[in-house]
């Protein structure tokens, strides 16, 4: 994954496709709050059968998202990283609707992760159709 960012640069990208370097700083700042959303949820004692679901559907959603650019990049399976994204967007809205239910600021703090993930769908879709 190390050319991911070169990668990027040479696909024929659709309307409102940020500039490579833009990624990282994003994906910085979105890690920091889920992990501090994480934090908060599992503060709250993971003895407790509500946290443990919200843990799994984090650690879940986690693996998803690291699952995501392997398969796009690595791999150059675009097809297949369009329906693993879609998975991966279903599983974070569940980890955030669980993570509402036991801490509303860990709720929201996992908001802008999803809404990222919702642009990188569209953006998946797009450049696996542009490029085929």
């Amino acid at each position: 994954m190390n050319n991911s960012y070169n990668i990027y640069q040479e696909l024929a990208k659709p309307p409102l496709s940020p500039p490579g370097w833009i990624f990282g700083p994003v994906w910085t700042v979105l890690y920091a709050m889920m992990g501090i959303a994480c934090f908060r949820v599992l503060s709250k004692g993971l003895g407790r059968p509500e946290v443990q679901r919200a843990a799994l559907a984090f650690v879940l959603q986690l693996a998803l998202n690291f699952l995501w650019p392997y398969l796009y990049f690595t791999l150059g399976l675009r097809g297949v990283a369009a329906i693993e994204i879609l998975v991966l967007w279903l599983a974070i809205g569940l980890c955030t609707w669980l993570f509402f239910r036991i801490d509303a600021l860990a709720g929201w703090l996992m908001v802008p992760y999803l809404l990222w993930v919702t642009f990188a769908t569209y953006l998946n879709i797009a450049t696996w159709y542009l490029n085929a």
